[in-house]
């Protein structure tokens, strides 16, 4: 357990992993009652130390979307406290109606989400939470994950996957959509905070600067793809093959984010699919 400042805590969860980093951050809001963003896994040892960390008061319980890594350990802990959980819906509440559609195509997704996962409350967009540790206000932030939510805290927000400041948030379809995503960074970036605490990794101190960096990123990664394929047509995999260095074990978390890009650009017209959008469909540039 760390103490960031007299009120906020993060105890990081035992879940290491090239897609984690450290593990996750477990949050805990207030001096009092606590306020818990994120439980973690389903890990008894650390929902524990959630609680020892807490003193054993805690009001309710904050999750910002319904990835096992974030989501899984909030009944036990629910169970463990009598707090309530909040927040925007289950796993796979939130998705924009293009990926509705997609999701009965063949292009996989499904990492990591906690499908049991059930809020005791749902949270709207812009929903003001009035919590032991002051008002707290639920932003939708789809992008990662359909169901995403950031919370606003005084000069601070906490955000879950969406930013994260030691490498580019996982965009997987159907789970995953580039358009929200891009569209999120705006709505965060505009929103004037001091200090994004991410669900992984360390604090992000310069919030607009680190969203420039990654909205570059992006950017980036779309004239690549356009590139590679006014060379030659291919799919996802072939794409990510061709424009990534990375060991063998993060090359499916690049197709993934190489087909959100893929569906971005085909939904604008800038690329035709060889019949129905899949995971292993051939990509060319519009005619």
């Amino acid at each position: 357990m760390q103490a960031v400042a007299k009120d906020l805590k993060v105890v990081l969860a035992p879940n290491p992993s090239a897609l984690t980093g450290l593990g996750t951050n477990t949050y805990l809001l207030g001096e009092g009652a606590r306020v818990v963003i994120d439980p973690g896994p389903d890990d008894p040892a650390h929902l524990e130390a959630v609680v020892q960390a807490a003193d054993g008061r805690i009001a309710m319980i904050l999750v910002t979307h319904a990835h096992r890594d974030h989501s899984a350990g909030a009944a036990r802990l629910s169970r463990l406290t009598g707090a309530p959980v909040l927040a925007f819906g289950g796993a796979l509440h939130g998705r924009s109606a293009r990926m509705q559609a997609l999701a009965d195509q063949s292009v996989g997704g499904g990492e990591g989400l906690d499908l049991d996962f059930t809020p005791d409350r749902l949270l709207s967009d812009g929903a003001v939470i009035d919590s032991p540790a002051g008002p707290i206000e639920a932003l939708h932030t789809p992008g990662h994950a359909g169901s995403h939510l950031c919370f606003r805290w005084g000069r601070a927000m906490f955000c879950g996957d969406i930013v994260l400041g030691w490498t580019s948030t996982l965009i997987s379809p159907p789970d995953g959509d580039l358009s929200d995503y891009l569209r999120s960074m705006a709505r965060i970036a505009g929103a004037g905070a001091e200090i994004l605490h991410p669900g992984h990794g360390a604090p992000i101190t310069a919030p607009a600067a680190r969203v420039a960096e990654l909205l570059a990123h992006r950017r980036l990664r779309t004239a690549q793809i356009l590139s590679a394929l006014h060379e030659t047509p291919d799919s996802a995999a072939g794409l990510a093959r061709r424009l990534y260095d990375v060991p063998p074990s993060l090359l499916p978390a690049a197709e993934r984010n190489v087909l959100a890009h893929l569906i971005a650009l085909h939904d604008i017209g800038a690329i035709d699919c060889q019949g129905e959008i899949s995971f292993s469909c051939r990509f060319a540039p519009a005619r």
